[in-house]
């Protein structure tokens, strides 16, 4: 049997959809583990590019099941648009293909308005988040208040834990944060439908799991976001509510870590994040701009341009560490092609020191001077190899060291966002 993780070693937005899917094709079954539709994954299929939210990448793959585990957060409204979307693109999404835990929290109205509202009143201080509910859902879980999705198909549940929960939040919403009531009526109605359709993809997601490694099924697990927005080692306060390294997995799915064979962490060529937050290897120059305009560096789900630096190993050896990665995956490295110079940061300068590793205070962090060393860059044919021999030499020396420092091997190179443009270097 197989089972692997795929999740992200940076700050997000390393490529996970277009790795889940390239993946996919050995896999017979694809699993979410957390967050929630905050999440974007971009996968290009020959010249037709889709983007995903919720759903696991390995819809796009008509024999594949796709499985939500108990670990994600669950919008209907964002769910079902999804539905809508990928039907529309010619990809069928039927109980067959994906089923959801029963176990997984919904996403309601009023934990949209709070992330809303709640961002606005920290001011200056804000997180960044995406407004969707995602932090205020997990809030309610961890409070022991949250409406799971056997709660919803469940008229009389939902109904109660509805009404309670209502009163408690129009209150804060109404008295401490300005806003206006939500109508009962009015959310009760409108989910008993998505109940209704919601009803038939549900399942007891852990034994589904189980039984599939147990029969020595292939088994994809697929993160979203990345390593450094993990609610414990992430950049806190800036992360995401949910934990997004490879500990994740058994606790958001239901399996044992016994289960788990491999994990695979993918990383871009260089580094990126969206929104507020540290960032010691960020380009504030002409060169950060050149690669975000080259590399479309623009969140799927926000919009928002992403900020841009050189490649950083010791968030990459914090992954390592964190979540036991066998194996990484580098994306992009055709966005560098035509820089003349190419820096990496080996570690940072901390109190007259050198360090490999992430401080957990946002104070000490900002006090880390990056230590880089350069290469020389490489031109546009790296986009055009077919094996890691074809790549231009300096990309080869490039990928060599990361290997070096990281004491981890590449197993998958990406040289640009088509299936067609990956080069497997290794057997994962």
């Amino acid at each position: 049997m197989s089972a692997f993780i795929v999740l992200g070693a940076q700050w997000g937005d390393e490529g996970k959809g277009k790795m889940t899917d390239y993946l996919a094709e050995e896999a017979e079954v694809i699993v979410r583990y957390q967050g929630g539709n905050n999440a974007g994954h971009t996968v290009e299929v020959e010249d037709k590019q889709y983007k995903l939210h919720l759903i696991p990448s390995g819809i796009l793959h008509d024999e594949k099941l796709n499985v939500i585990g108990n670990g994600v957060v669950v919008d209907p409204v964002a769910l079902f648009d999804e539905i809508e979307y990928l039907e529309k693109e010619g990809i069928r999404v039927t109980p067959e293909k994906l089923v959801i835990s029963d176990r997984a929290h919904i996403i309601m109205p009023y934990h949209k308005v709070l992330d809303k509202l709640k961002e606005l009143a920290r001011g200056k201080n804000d997180i960044g988040t995406t407004g969707k509910g995602i932090g205020p859902c997990y809030t309610d879980k961890f409070e022991r208040c949250g409406i799971r999705v056997c709660d919803l198909i469940n008229k009389e549940v939902f109904e109660e834990k509805l009404k309670s929960n209502l009163e408690v939040k129009n209150k804060y919403i109404t008295q401490v944060l300005g806003g206006e009531a939500l109508d009962f009526a009015e959310i009760y109605r409108e989910y008993s439908k998505y109940a209704e359709k919601i009803a038939p993809f549900v399942k007891d997601t852990s034994v589904v799991v189980y039984n599939n490694i147990k029969e020595d099924k292939n088994v994809l697990f697929e993160g979203a976001q990345g390593m450094l927005l993990d609610i414990d080692y992430g950049t806190y306060p800036y992360v995401t509510s949910s934990n997004t390294t490879a500990g994740g997995v058994a606790s958001g799915v239901g399996i044992g870590p016994n289960m788990i064979t491999n994990s695979v962490g993918i990383a871009k060529a260089y580094t990126t994040r969206v929104g507020k937050g540290p960032f010691p290897t960020e380009l504030e120059n002409e060169t950060g701009e050149w690669i975000r305009e080259k590399g479309h560096e623009y969140g799927v789900t926000t919009g928002r341009s992403r900020r841009c630096g050189w490649l950083d190993l010791v968030i990459l050896k914090t992954a390592v560490r964190v979540s036991g990665l066998t194996s990484l995956v580098i994306t992009k490295i055709d966005t560098l092609a035509g820089l003349d110079k190419i820096k990496i940061c080996t570690g940072y300068k901390f109190n007259g020191e050198i360090i490999d590793y992430f401080p957990a205070s946002l104070e000490d962090l900002a006090k880390c001077e990056p230590i880089y060393e350069e290469f020389d860059g490489w031109d546009e044919s790296v986009a055009k190899a077919k094996s890691f021999d074809e790549l231009h030499e300096n990309a080869k020396k490039y990928l060599n060291r990361i290997e070096e420092l990281t004491d981890t091997r590449i197993s998958i190179v990406s040289v640009g966002p088509k299936r067609s443009q990956t080069i497997r270097v290794k057997e994962i």
